[in-house]
């Protein structure tokens, strides 16, 4: 809780994968509050008991929006994918406007590592922003399970981060109102 508002705050790159990893973690105890509050919360030394109570709340409530949502075995939380689709809605905007041509060439020299991925994803292939974020997601679980990662994966995965780093920061000014002027939300809308 406390981490996941301070990443959300800083980085929603990093923070939607840190919440895709709390929802893995929860899967990992079985959706078990006693299992988590034992192995996740109460090893964190000198928190305050109100803290605690907090964090367990915090937990309780994704526990239960994955029950209702029906991610308990796989998928995210709609918070978690409605984050998805504010990215992937501010990569298309930043694609029509000439102004980030560093966003335009960051995309464009990570789509050839985007299309192979999406080619491998099945029937129903994520957008080029999730794809993106499940490449980070695996790598990052690879790098937990200290496999290794082939110089051809480093390279492509590079490519993919410099993308999501534009546009987690141009999300944050997004955020600020310093991105697009309120004349071009109007042009948007027509």
């Amino acid at each position: 809780m406390l981490i996941a508002s301070q990443k959300r705050k800083e980085n929603i790159a990093e923070y939607l994968l840190y919440m895709w990893q709390v929802e893995d973690i929860i899967r990992a105890f079985g959706l078990d509050i006693e299992r988590i509050q034992q192995h996740i919360i109460d090893p964190v030394p000198d928190t305050p008991a109100e803290t605690r109570r907090e964090i367990r709340g915090w937990y309780e409530s994704l526990i239960d929006m994955m029950r209702r949502e029906d991610v308990v075995e796989n998928g995210h939380l709609q918070i978690n994918r409605n984050t998805i689709g504010d990215l992937a809605d501010l990569h298309r905007r930043l694609l029509a406007d000439g102004r980030y041509q560093d966003y335009t060439k960051a995309f464009y020299d990570a789509l050839p590592v985007i299309v192979e991925l999406r080619s491998r994803s099945g029937e129903h292939p994520a957008g080029e922003v999730e794809t993106c974020f499940n490449a980070l997601y695996a790598t990052l679980l690879m790098r937990m399970k200290k496999q290794e990662i082939s110089s051809a994966t480093a390279d492509a995965l590079a490519k993919i981060t410099r993308m999501t780093a534009l546009l987690a920061a141009y999300y944050k000014k997004d955020e600020k109102g310093e991105l697009f002027g309120k004349d071009d939300e109007d042009v948007e809308l027509r």
